[in-house]
């Protein structure tokens, strides 16, 4: 019985692995995950948790603050006693507890401004963090469309590998029954050559490529990373049924790199307010309780006051009001209100230039979409016509009409349009989920 539980529990765990081994990761996997564990969006996340700290300190700002004070003193020789309130020589012990309070009433609204400052840094923060997301987001889809693109390639090359063994073995064939010179034998013998030479580049390219993915989802494990090879089509859209314009539009109104330079701007403008609140008075509140205790103090008839009823006899109460007006500080005031002014027309210009910038990515995006697409169709036509090509040369060359040289060449043209073909659809599916991107239309599916 021990025996069979053994058996079963190393089946279950031969099971486990295996499925680890062979999952295959989809774009949404990959991009989830990313954002999941990706260190620089962890690092966001926790300027988030300082950004709420900063706003609890602003809250903090309008409630009275209470401290409490308590001090003990020994003495001895010619010293003051807090109760008579006359220097004596004595050995003297005393003590002395305070409490008290302050309220800011007036300050020139610096406190509600830093509030509204602070929830702005927080509504910065989620959109700095969500701007990193989205970069992350775009360079994960960039490195899993790259794996699709040398995984094709490498499909290709075997292809085109298996053809030429085929030529190689009929070609043998040829030569030993004299149709062809051998010369033409060594020439497709070298050609099988220089395959295996790109299929060996062609694995390590795409072993680097799920390397630089992985590594991007803080994945360790290598060997067994893959990611779904389903075969991609060109994917349907009508994005360039928008103009520019239109897709600029849309895009300044929820992209988070614009909304952060937005937000930029008017946590200057609430600076501004902070700086020029100095300007004003501030009218403050007090209270303060405190009472004291010797070890000398006597009633009137001599005998000893205790702890207790000192606390009670000696104690006060004060409290008012406090105003400070400033004079004169040096210029402080005013240079900080000119910088925080400078500060203002800074984010103005900056925000102004992100949202040229985005403007001039989006038109960059659309006019290379376009010319993506164009590359793609005459890579196209390329493949069909040399395609035709190499099975006319073929077809000459079995009959002994082409030389093998001639041969080689026009299945080498064959092998590059092909190879262009993958790199020239996956350019354009890339360029084309970046201009969806800009339009809203999310990452995580192809």
């Amino acid at each position: 019985m021990k025996t069979k539980i053994i058996s079963l529990f190393l089946v279950l765990i031969a099971s486990i692995v295996q499925a680890q081994q062979q999952k295959k990761w989809t774009l949404r996997e990959c991009v989830e995950f990313a954002l999941e564990n990706n260190i620089s969006v962890k690092q966001f996340e926790l300027d988030l948790l300082n950004a709420e700290i900063d706003k609890s300190d602003a809250i903090g700002d309008f409630i009275p603050s209470l401290n409490g004070q308590a001090s003990l003193s020994s003495s001895t020789g010619l010293t003051l006693n807090p109760i008579t309130n006359s220097y004596e020589n004595q050995v003297l012990t005393s003590a002395s507890f305070n409490i008290g309070s302050s309220l800011t009433l007036f300050d020139g609204l610096r406190n509600f401004n830093n509030l509204n400052r602070a929830k702005l840094n927080k509504l910065a923060g989620y959109y700095r963090l969500d701007d990193m997301k989205d970069n992350i987001s775009l360079t994960v889809a960039n490195a899993y469309l790259q794996i699709l693109s040398n995984k094709e390639t490498l499909n290709v090359i075997k292809g085109q590998y298996a053809i030429t063994q085929q030529d190689l073995e009929r070609t043998k064939a040829l030569v030993d029954n004299g149709v062809v010179p051998k010369g033409d034998l060594l020439e497709i013998e070298a050609t099988s050559a220089t395959q295996q030479q790109q299929i060996i580049n062609a694995q390590n390219a795409l072993a680097i490529s799920k390397i630089t993915l992985a590594q991007l989802l803080t994945i360790t494990d290598y060997e067994n990373f893959d990611i779904a090879d389903e075969g991609y089509v060109i994917p349907p859209s009508d994005i360039l049924d928008k103009s520019p314009k239109e897709i600029f539009n849309k895009a300044v109104s929820f992209r988070n790199d614009i909304k952060l330079s937005e937000t930029n701007l008017e946590m200057a403008e609430k600076d501004l307010d902070i700086a020029k609140g100095a300007y004003y008075p501030t009218l403050s509140a007090f209270f303060n309780y405190n009472t004291r205790y010797s070890d000398n103090a006597e009633y009137p008839d001599g005998s000893p006051i205790n702890f207790t009823d000192q606390l009670w006899i000696f104690d006060g109460i004060s409290y008012g009001l406090q105003l400070n007006v400033p004079v004169f500080n040096g210029f402080s005031v005013r240079n900080n209100v000119k910088r925080s002014k400078i500060d203002v027309q800074k984010s103005t210009l900056q925000y102004e230039q992100d949202k040229l910038d985005l403007e001039s990515n989006i038109n960059q995006a659309y006019v290379d979409v376009i010319g993506a697409y164009k590359t793609y169709e005459a890579a196209e036509k390329t493949v069909e016509a040399r395609r035709l090509a190499y099975e006319y040369s073929k077809e000459r060359f079995n009959v002994g009409l082409m030389n093998s040289f001639d041969f080689s060449q026009s299945q080498s043209r064959l092998d590059n349009a092909e190879a262009e073909l993958i790199r020239s659809k996956y350019d354009y599916i890339f360029k084309l989920k970046v201009l969806e991107f800009y339009f809203g239309i999310p990452l995580d599916e192809l």
